[in-house]
């Protein structure tokens, strides 16, 4: 199967959410609009920060059809799918539907109840998910700090290639460069390595990655996007100050008890996506003033998207 590598940002949307914690799907048409004027190329929906694990089948197929409807006349904005990774029958499904949807892509993690033995039997998986949308480009999801499931991936490459035709690359939500650096090596560079982690995006450029899918590309896409342009212009000190500039912003995501603090950044910039569903915390009120104090602190700004 020819596909084309992704280049570029592609935001990890949250999923909007009603007060009462039911989807909020009338906010999505502007949401895909914000990323789009924002330079994003692309948007990997119902992931970790979309709360996939936390929707039903039927809740993650009425978000699908909504990116679907309101991204169906702009082929340059490719749109995937997390389909799951517990239920491979679920999973099967959900990728049927994406493709009946008309989204670009379709992605898989590691099944994190019943772990997979080894990386053959992840291939399996793999497989059984990408055979019900042959023609549709299949992404797997490597996040072992919420999987659990640490396999090398230039093994799980080696184990797909050549049997899976539209196995097309990994989102790599994890450090190691050594890992990550063979698989982008892996057989001439035939595989799409997109890299999943915001704060060291530097040191992804400097080894070659290309795109990049991270959920703070939903608030903050100007700074990468300026990341981008320092590191290709050679200008090492701007492109290192840059980065710095996304670890302060993300340690307040740690100071404020995690992924839901990214919803309050959304606030700031003018987009209620509402609540995160447990068992996730979320901020006070009270929490939110101090949060917003300290975004003032670091000209949060002066670099979000607007």
């Amino acid at each position: 199967m020819q596909f084309e590598q992704l280049k570029g940002l592609i935001a990890a949307p949250f999923t909007p959410m009603q007060k009462d914690g039911s989807l909020n799907l009338s906010l999505i048409p502007g949401y895909y609009q914000l990323l789009k004027n924002n330079g994003v190329s692309g948007a990997f929906i119902c992931g970790s920060t979309g709360e996939g694990v936390s929707m039903t089948t039927q809740e993650k197929m009425a978000v699908a059809e909504a990116w679907a409807k309101c991204t169906s006349d702009d082929p340059s904005f490719k749109v995937m799918t997390l389909v799951g990774g517990t239920s491979i029958t679920d999973g099967i499904e959900l990728a049927k539907h994406a493709k009946q949807c008309g989204l670009y892509g379709v992605s898989f993690t590691a099944p994190f109840y019943f772990m997979p033995a080894n990386v053959a039997m992840l291939a399996e998986a793999c497989a059984a998910i990408a055979a019900s949308v042959p023609d549709m480009p299949f992404y797997y999801y490597h996040i072992p700090v919420l999987t659990g499931v640490n396999f090398q991936m230039i093994d799980l490459l080696k184990e797909v290639d050549g049997r899976i035709s539209n196995f097309c690359g990994i989102k790599y939500t994890h450090e190691d460069f050594m890992d990550f650096l063979s698989c982008m090596n892996f057989n001439s560079g035939r595989y799409d390595m997109l890299w999943g982690r915001d704060e060291n995006m530097l040191p992804a450029l400097a080894v070659g990655a290309k795109g990049a899918v991270g959920s703070t590309f939903n608030y903050a896409a100007p700074l990468y996007l300026s990341l981008m342009k320092a590191f290709e212009e050679g200008d090492m000190k701007k492109a290192s100050d840059l980065q710095q500039q996304s670890i302060d912003m993300i340690r307040l995501l740690g100071k404020y008890g995690g992924i839901a603090t990214g919803k309050a950044y959304m606030k700031l910039i003018g987009m209620d996506c509402g609540e995160f569903r447990l068992p996730v915390k979320n901020m006070s009120a009270g929490q939110f003033e101090l949060f917003q104090q300290d975004t003032e602190q670091l000209n949060f700004s002066s670099f979000s998207s607007h």
